[in-house]
């Protein structure tokens, strides 16, 4: 009886459901996710103009390794419409992550398959790991996404000293499931990590909030850039194909995060252009290149563990350039979010509230000024 109890699965809450045969020849953990969300939207009078009820995420993970734990690999699917919508070239966007590693030990690893470019500290987090319902507007045109390539990783340095991680990729530079590219060029991805005071515990460089509640002050300095050679499309791995036309386009991306004791700051500043020129890039049927930056500011604290309360401010800067494009000169939204922690990220209800101002807008051209939102995170 013994044996056969020693030989289940391995189950728990937030950690998936692991199997493991007695000669350890593989390992297989199993995890699902769920966000349910609703939304309103309101404009300057304060007059509902949309209702949003659906299942955001749906999610279905494998991760594990086969014949030595060296042999890593991480599967991730989508299934709901937010996740499976087609892409333009008319590819099905089921298959978020298909990679394996190569983990000789903890410090370094090589990868190959379709994973997170490793850019932006706000889309290298998990969509489950957020303490507001979504991320924020300038990581939603600015920041990296998904691609196929060739990944590496190097770290150094542990919790209680100095550390630093290296990261970089050779991708298609096209996105996620784009499969094959008609135009020469690839994206060229490179990151650096500083912890000046050590590590983050139990990984909170990718969890927002501290969750963990750090002892003492840890911080993130990082920089990274991306060069997408021959980019076919508006945001470079995402956004509409330039018809007929291509283009090179830099991203940079710098971050920055603090925690202490429950408290929680975090800074990015991201933004985009094209090298070679200053003209704007923009195709036949209207599809052009953002170029400009954004600055991305909020600051947390956790009560007892449990309740949670954020304040986000992010604001697109557009160049001169792209304004009559975009209709807008800057873009501002302000967001007051509330988390009830009940399993960590992953049993969560969260609610929040946003303000959205735009300057200099044509006249005659309205937007939704408010936003509320009330979400139910579920993992195993």
């Amino acid at each position: 009886m013994m044996e056969k109890l020693l030989n289940l699965p391995n189950i728990e809450v937030g950690k998936g459901v692991t199997f493991r045969p007695k000669n350890d020849s593989y390992e297989m953990t199993i995890r699902f996710r769920m966000q349910n969300m609703f939304g309103l939207t309101f404009n300057r009078n304060m007059n509902l103009t949309s209702t949003d009820a659906q299942v955001k995420r749906l999610r279905l993970r494998f991760n594990g390794y086969i014949i030595s734990p060296k042999i890593v690999y991480s599967i991730q699917l989508g299934f709901s419409s937010y996740d499976t919508e087609v892409i333009p070239n008319g590819n099905m966007n089921l298959i978020r992550d298909a990679i394996v590693y190569y983990v000789p030990s903890p410090k370094w690893n090589i990868g190959f398959g379709q994973t997170k470019i490793k850019a932006n500290r706000a889309r290298v987090n998990s969509s489950s790991a957020l303490q507001f319902v979504d991320r924020s507007i300038v990581n939603s045109e600015f920041g990296g996404d998904r691609d196929f390539g060739f990944f590496g990783e190097y770290n150094y340095g542990d919790f209680d000293s100095f550390a630093l991680s290296a990261k970089g990729s050779i991708t298609l530079g096209e996105g996620r499931n784009f499969n094959s590219s008609e135009v020469d060029g690839l994206a060229y991805t490179g990151r650096l990590e500083l912890y000046p005071m050590g590590r983050f515990h139990a990984n909170g460089e990718l969890l927002e909030g501290d969750v963990y509640g750090e002892k003492s002050v840890k911080m993130m300095l990082a920089g990274a850039y991306t060069f997408n050679n021959n980019a076919v499309r508006t945001q470079g791995m995402k956004g509409a194909i330039l018809d007929g036309m291509h283009t090179n386009i830099g991203s940079y991306y710098f971050d920055f995060i603090l925690k202490y004791r429950g408290f929680a700051f975090v800074a990015d500043y991201m933004g985009r252009h094209t090298p070679g020129t200053s003209q704007p890039i923009i195709d036949g049927n209207g599809e052009f290149v953002y170029t400009g930056c954004g600055l991305n500011v909020q600051t947390s604290y956790l009560f007892d563990g449990k309740w949670e309360v954020a304040l986000r401010n992010s604001t697109m800067f557009p160049t001169a350039e792209a304004q009559p494009y975009v209709n807008y000169s800057r873009f501002n939204q302000s967001t007051l979010g509330v988390t009830r922690y009940i399993i960590g990220h992953s049993l969560k209800v969260q609610l929040d509230m946003s303000y959205n101002h735009r300057s200099e807008v044509p006249a005659g051209l309205d937007y939704d000024r408010w936003m509320l939102r009330f979400q139910i995170e579920l993992g195993l």
